[in-house]
């Protein structure tokens, strides 16, 4: 009776206090209030719009007709009370500082409307058919620049002044951002499923291919690395290998409590990792759109299977997407309806969260049965793996991301005629998970202490990293990519 009581109370707690639980509450909350175009009900309407811009006044605006009363700061206002409101409410049952939160938060939030607006100056984001529209003669075509800003300056917060890092720190989550991000971003491609249903199934099964094909190479070679070259202890190695070649700070954590590894190797982990993802977020979405402009669905699951965390792959999908959409245009003279890009990405990380889950149970068998840490063994017998831990180290967001994307997927399929409302709602819910794209940049940044990794003498580490990923990691995932996604593109508008 006590057993079964103490189970209980600990899934109600895990309810509440959990990251993962939290990002599926708020993205189902903006999923349910988006919906409400489908009774036309403009639940988001007041929502800001960031867009390309000349004339300052034209930068923010409400999203819908409904709300062009409001002008563009109070639209901004009104958006960030919205979503200070539930994550405060989310941090406060996840024991945060309440106080700390809401003040980190908000300058946090509002520093990402400035990056946010800088990102969309015409001269750095307008696309080359409109650029007419703002009577400009060229632009850089660099749209989502807004992220890059978002991550530089917190950048430089968290390195060179550390008493604002400091007061910042109670609201930079970068995982439960992108992860509300994640559950948002269920909504949009449902709707793009339903418009072109083959092409989604297409990338969906090439998706979950790619990725256990990639992780069946990227995990033994990286942990051989770590051993046989680097010479660390199989405590070391293992959430090593799984942090880099599976899926970032998550993996490695859920790796290290797999096989009972001591706290502080996944956290030393987690700020190589951490380092070595923001330097990825300036480069590879670039690199992708300059080298692969022509095969957009191969850099988008490229992204997906080498940035390794979620909201720095998701966030390079975006910026992707945006730039080869771009280039597809100004070269080909072809334009991509948005997202696919996006989707290939947020794709191959789902079924990579998925396989945190499943590897961790595996590894905690492998250190059970076999013993390979057998001191540690030796002091704990009676260790076992159990359904529970299976649940309990499977990423609870990705629920939220496949229940909206199933319901508004089943929903136009029954009923065809709601898909031009849920899609209106869908755009209305997007611009949010902009709003938690940004705050995730910000995070990444202000958490990455470049100084702090280096007197931590962590050069070992950092050398396993770099010759994992440049060696093998970036080039096997692009070959992967390329085998199952060559040739696919997304639909053209």
């Amino acid at each position: 009776m006590t057993t079964e009581h103490t189970t209980t109370g600990a899934a109600n707690s895990a309810f509440f206090k959990s990251e993962d639980w939290w990002a599926v509450w708020l993205g189902l909350l903006i999923f349910i209030l988006g919906a409400g175009q489908i009774w036309n009900l403009d639940l988001l309407g007041w929502v800001s719009r960031f867009s390309v811009w000349i004339d300052p006044e034209q930068a923010v605006q409400a999203s819908s007709k409904s709300f062009a009363w409001l002008n563009g700061i109070e639209s901004a206002v009104i958006t960030y009370l919205f979503v200070l409101v539930i994550t405060t409410a989310g941090a406060y049952f996840m024991g945060s500082r309440i106080r700390n939160f809401a003040l980190g938060f908000t300058v946090m939030y509002w520093i990402t409307v400035g990056t946010s607006i800088l990102g969309n100056y015409a001269y750095l984001a307008a696309t080359p058919n409109s650029r007419d529209a703002f009577h400009i003669s060229w632009s850089l075509s660099l749209g989502e620049l807004g992220f890059v800003f978002a991550l530089l300056v917190g950048l430089i917060i968290g390195n060179f002044f550390p008493k604002t890092a400091q007061f910042l720190s109670d609201a930079a989550k970068p995982e439960w951002y992108i992860k509300t991000g994640i559950v948002i971003l269920g909504m949009s491609i449902g709707i793009q499923t339903i418009g072109a249903l083959s092409l989604a199934g297409t990338v969906i099964v090439r998706g979950i291919c790619a990725v256990v094909e990639a992780y069946l190479i990227y995990w033994p070679v990286v942990y051989i690395v770590a051993r046989k070259f680097f010479r660390f202890t199989p405590e070391w190695a293992a959430p090593m290998a799984s942090g880099i070649s599976i899926c970032g700070v998550a993996a490695a954590i859920a790796t290290g409590s797999a096989i009972r590894a001591r706290q502080i190797i996944p956290t030393i982990l987690a700020s190589v990792i951490i380092v070595f993802v923001a330097v990825e977020l300036l480069i590879l979405p670039f690199a992708a759109s300059y080298f692969l402009p022509g095969e957009p669905m191969v850099a988008g699951s490229w992204l997906g299977l080498v940035v390794k965390s979620d909201g720095g792959a998701v966030a390079s999908g975006a910026i992707a997407d945006t730039l080869i959409r771009n280039q597809a245009l100004q070269q080909f003279g072809i334009r991509y309806q948005e997202g696919w890009v996006l989707m290939a990405t947020t794709t191959s990380k789902v079924f990579i969260d998925i396989f945190i889950g499943i590897w961790s149970f595996v590894l905690a068998i492998v250190w059970s049965v076999y013993h390979l840490n057998s001191k540690r063994a030796a002091a704990d017998t009676s260790y076992t793996v159990s359904k529970r831990e299976i649940w309990e180290r499977f990423p609870k967001f990705i629920i939220g991301f496949a229940a909206t994307l199933i319901i508004i997927f089943a929903a136009g399929y029954i009923q065809p005629d709601i898909v031009k409302a849920a899609k209106a709602g869908a755009g209305q819910a997007n611009l949010l998970r902009g709003v938690f794209f940004s705050l995730c940049f910000f995070s990444i940044g202000l958490v990455t202490n470049v100084r702090q990794l280096w007197h931590a003498g962590l050069g070992r580490v950092i050398g396993v990293y770099a010759v994992a990923l440049l060696g093998f990691i970036i080039w096997v995932g692009l070959i992967i990519s390329w085998i199952f996604y060559h040739g696919v593109v997304p639909p053209v508008v």
